[in-house]
């Protein structure tokens, strides 16, 4: 008698990154042995809240969340989006400047986002107003007049020129020249109470899926244009190449640095708390 399959629910954003990135395992082109893999997209601020609930056993979630659901998540190992040079990108209308910022309303994707916390380290703490709203609707909200400033993320910092706007500042290229680090944006994290044993084991079973896709760049890559927002192929294929790369089949020494810097600036400067010692759960 077989055992039943136990159930892993996986919580991604609905962009082409973390598609490709979970291509493999949401469409069965590896063995998973005993388990299940159930796939939950959202946007990623509701990722980073349903993290803080502990709702899912596997889920990706914003570095910036990381501290605040530390004891119940681990990171794993597999699965960073970083930004080597590049990142989130704050747009306007008309061009600007990093202190004018300071007088603008910003819409941002969520107060838990890594780009929003970059976006305060940028601006020194200095107070701004912003006001919170999907992702894909950012953009929108500034050729509408309804913000003055966006910071956009996933394809958006791709297709912003697309509508006339005008980037201020480039946050993973402002963090680099801070740090000379890469800005870690988003990681995967994996829930404690599944036990050691578990947890090793589905990190590898996501490694293995990202080599799939990485193997398999074709297909993996026409599954995520469907994930992609005005993005054609060519597109697609840029973003994705932009954030599953060497950093999301592991940190590595550098990036595990770059994690350690940027969550220590950000509690000394008070905006999240410690978030002691990191563990990168490998499989």
């Amino acid at each position: 008698m077989t055992s039943a399959p136990v159930t892993i629910r996986v919580g991604h954003s609905p962009d082409p990154d973390d598609a490709f990135m979970f291509y493999a395992l949401a469409n069965e082109k590896i063995d998973t042995g005993p388990y299940r893999f159930v796939h939950e997209m959202a946007d990623i601020e509701s990722l980073n809240q349903r993290a803080e609930r502990g709702e899912l056993e596997v889920s990706a979630i914003s570095l910036h969340a990381y501290p605040f659901v530390r004891e119940r998540y681990a990171l794993l190992a597999c699965g960073c989006s970083m930004g080597d040079g590049y990142g989130p990108i704050v747009v306007t209308r008309e061009p600007a400047t990093i202190p004018q910022l300071r007088d603008r309303v910003i819409a941002i994707p969520g107060e838990r986002t890594t780009a929003f916390l970059a976006l305060k380290l940028c601006l020194a703490q200095t107070p701004f107003r912003h006001l919170v709203m999907p992702f894909d609707q950012i953009m929108q909200a500034i050729v509408d007049r309804r913000a003055d400033a966006g910071l956009v993320i996933h394809e958006g910092q791709l297709t912003y020129r697309h509508l006339g706007l005008h980037a201020v500042v480039d946050l993973g290229v402002w963090w680099q020249s801070q740090t000379g680090l890469p800005l870690p944006l988003g990681g995967n994290v994996i829930r404690r109470d599944l036990g050691p044993s578990a947890m090793r084991t589905i990190a590898r079973l996501l490694r293995e899926s990202v080599e799939y896709g990485l193997r398999h760049r074709d297909e993996a890559v026409e599954y995520a244009i469907a994930f992609g927002r005005d993005l054609d192929r060519p597109l697609t294929d840029r973003f994705v190449g932009m954030y599953v790369n060497r950093w999301t089949l592991d940190y590595g020494v550098r990036g595990r640095a770059a994690v350690i810097e940027l969550l220590g600036r950000a509690h000394q400067a008070g905006l999240v708390p410690a978030a002691g010692e990191i563990e990168f759960v490998q499989p």
